[in-house]
């Protein structure tokens, strides 16, 4: 049995080191919270998804005409040691059931949809859980969507198809999910839906593969544009396309165990005229795409084990911050009271004092306050800049408006000081205004950031916690318009031309040593 599961047998080979891993971060309970490599197989209605996903696991899914698959079924493969029993539990909403045959498989999972879903062919987001243990299955997650349907039948809702794709959507687009687009060989591929849906979601194709189905229903002559597609020559796909010919309705209508099916597979392929060179160059079969199909797991899962370290590096970090805060009991009497609201007041103040100093520690992608506000002061620096752009193209201009109007005994080319004062205050009096926005926007942040600190120093004790608060919103307001008196008064000091100034007489010596 386990030679006869060819995923199993190239897991066994290739995959072993890296899925250890992600076993161990599963056994630990980690996928509740991350994202874990998982293979997803969409396709059309009917066409022939769920034959695949049965081929790669050796678990028989519901078949059948319709949307035979409703509600997203994540099937959990776990290996045994050799020798165990087969085990099998379906697990949905607050229901799970213990299976002790594979043949109650698909009945299970038709009455879990049912319950789910209803039984007039709806769909349903909510997740179905089939988990198998068995010695013949590798580690793994596939997740089995619902076929892609374009017009409701019977009792089904009107927008149908639209609730799928909605459906499909939310996974598929997860990052750490192979997906395997399923397309007849029967149908024209530019109009499949699957396909395109993938595109969306992966547009650089890295994480989707192509497989072509049903190729003994191509019809005659038909046969080199089915070749042409697994050559990537009509809707390229980075990872390609593969053909293979699971069983049909009428072989599992004949007992037509997997092991005879995929012998009957190879033999079609070997004795077709077109495709015996596919198989040849490794394009065909379930072997093959087994094969293909664990070669890219291993470099997903090497792609996102990274990720994973560094998510539960920043989970790490913010639960062991949470436990510092928590490190003894909630006090009794009132001294023991009296301490617990003073170290955590010190707790409060010194991640006050650690932002201050642009030394608070970061998660993930978080900024320093020093950062934020180093960044408006920046944009405080560009309206100088912009200021005194404008004031070289303004000034000359108004002094020239005074030549022509106002000028009196002065000499020509002498102005009136009065005037050029007005003018220097004037640009100055231009500043104001930005300066005290920049003030505003930097208590922002501050007032923000301190807020922060305080839900996460005082979460569990609502009442300090809405102190903090308040005491924060009182102080922003003191020193903003304190802040802001200060600023004023500095504005106003420099609007008092000042001609013995160092900058200005600097600046004056220079012209002249030009000219």
């Amino acid at each position: 049995q386990a030679a006869e599961h060819t995923l199993y047998n190239q897991y066994e080979e290739k995959i072993r080191p890296c899925i250890d891993l992600v076993d161990s971060l599963r056994a630990l309970g980690i996928e509740k919270d991350l994202s874990l490599p998982a293979i997803a197989v969409i396709g059309d209605q009917s066409s022939g998804k769920s034959s695949v996903l049965e081929a790669l696991s050796g678990v028989a899914l519901p078949r059948g005409n319709g949307i035979v698959t409703r509600c997203p079924l994540e099937l959990k493969l776990k290996r045994l040691p050799e020798g165990q029993a087969w085990q099998g539990k379906i697990s949905y909403r607050n229901k799970s059931q213990e299976l002790l045959d594979p043949s109650e498989v698909d009945g299970a999972i038709r009455q879990a949809q049912d319950v789910v879903a209803g039984t007039k062919g709806a769909i349903s987001g909510q997740l179905i859980s089939l988990e198998v243990r068995s010695p013949d299955v590798p580690d793994l997650t596939l997740i089995d969507l619902p076929g892609i349907a374009r017009v409701a039948v019977g009792d089904q809702p009107k927008d149908i198809g639209d609730q799928i794709k909605m459906l499909l959507k939310r996974i598929i687009g997860c990052k750490e999910t192979v997906n395997l687009v399923v397309v007849p060989c029967n149908v024209d591929i530019a109009t499949t839906e699957a396909l395109k849906m993938a595109q969306e979601v992966d547009p650089t194709g890295e994480r989707t593969i192509g497989i072509l189905t049903k190729p003994d229903l191509v019809d005659r002559g038909t046969e080199e544009s089915i070749v042409k597609i697994l050559r990537n020559r009509v809707i390229p796909l980075k990872k390609g396309y593969m053909i293979v010919k699971c069983r049909g309705q009428q072989d599992i209508h004949n007992k037509l165990t997997l092991a005879a099916a995929i012998q009957q597979e190879r033999a079609f392929f070997e004795n077709h005229k077109h495709f015996r060179a596919i198989l040849k160059e490794g394009k065909a079969t379930i072997p093959h795409l087994a094969e293909k199909l664990t070669n890219e797991l291993v470099k997903h899962i090497i792609k996102t084990l990274p990720a994973l370290e560094s998510q539960i590096r920043d989970t790490l970090h913010e639960t062991l911050q949470d436990l510092q805060r928590y490190n003894r009991g909630t006090p009794q009497t009132e001294a023991e009271k009296l301490f617990f609201l003073t170290d955590l007041i010190k707790l409060f103040n010194q991640d006050i004092s650690q932002c201050t100093r642009g030394e608070e520690p970061l998660i993930g992608d978080d900024v320093r306050l020093f950062t934020k506000i180093r960044k408006e002061f920046c944009t405080w620096g560009v309206i100088l800049l912009e200021c005194a752009a404008k004031a070289k193209k303004t000034v000359p201009g108004r002094v020239w408006k005074y030549e022509d109007q106002y000028r009196g005994r002065e000499f020509p080319g002498f102005s009136n000081y009065k005037t050029f004062e007005d003018i220097i205050k004037e640009q100055i009096r231009q500043l104001e205004e930005p300066a005290i926005q920049i003030l505003n926007k930097v208590m922002e942040l501050v007032e923000e950031k301190f807020t922060e600190l305080a839900k996460r120093n005082f979460a569990n004790f609502h009442n300090l916690s809405r102190v903090a608060k308040v005491k924060i919103e009182d102080i922003r307001e003191r020193q903003a318009a304190e802040a802001q008196r200060h600023i004023r008064a500095q504005f106003k000091m420099e609007r008092i031309v000042y001609c013995q100034d160092d900058l200005y007489l600097g600046d004056l010596n220079t012209f002249k040593a030009e000219n």
